[in-house]
């Protein structure tokens, strides 16, 4: 099965909340779901009841969806994941987020981590000073990110520099502004992603 490229608005209405797929358009009146909050296809006025393997399913898609993964690379972090020390549920958190285009996203050189991973798969990214190409590289503390010469060349880098000031950076996160790069000072902080996502569910999806 391919990587899907249909409206993602409609896979906000298939779940039934907002995943910001969408980057700032998510944020205002214009994002689709807060026209049409329902899913879409044919209405019905009866309601179904969702089984609990249902809603294991629903949260393990959620969190594949927000990533932009299909499932079975997502699958491949969750195997890792469980291999590694400690909770398995934080583990695979933490991966997704040192992803390298969720990276991209959070230090505000992307609206979305689908355009995140479209700027590294252009060839506009570095790692530590080399070419990192490959959106699905999970980075650590230290590394540095940065852009190639194509990438500042490219009048999407003048469009993201003059706006850089005004995006919220995570606190394991820090951006020089001047030289347009940024560093993972430290572990993901969970906290906020731990809001959205409800990863005890997923490992009792996958441990079924």
């Amino acid at each position: 099965m391919g990587r899907y490229t249909g409206p993602v608005c409609r896979i906000c209405r298939g779940q039934g909340e907002k995943l910001f797929l969408k980057g700032e358009k998510c944020y205002t009146p214009k994002c689709t779901f807060e026209k049409r909050p329902f899913a879409p296809g044919q209405r019905s006025m009866r309601r179904r009841k969702v089984s609990d393997r249902g809603l294991q399913l629903r949260a393990k898609q959620k969190v594949r969806v927000s990533y932009g993964m299909l499932e079975r690379q997502f699958l491949r972090f969750y195997e890792t994941a469980v291999r590694r020390p400690g909770v398995t549920g934080d583990n695979l958190l933490r991966m997704l987020e040192l992803r390298l285009d969720s990276v991209v996203f959070h230090l505000g050189f992307a609206d979305s981590r689908a355009q995140a991973r479209q700027v590294a798969l252009h060839g506009h990214i570095t790692t530590n000073g080399r070419k990192d190409g490959i959106p699905s590289h999970v980075l650590k503390p230290g590394d540095v990110i940065g852009w190639t010469a194509r990438g500042r060349n490219s009048s999407y880098f003048e469009t993201i520099k003059e706006a850089i000031g005004s995006k919220n950076i995570p606190s394991w996160l820090s951006v020089d502004t001047a030289a347009m790069t940024g560093r993972i000072v430290s572990a993901p902080d969970l906290e906020e992603a731990n809001a959205r996502f409800n990863t005890a569910t997923i490992v009792e999806f996958y441990s079924r």
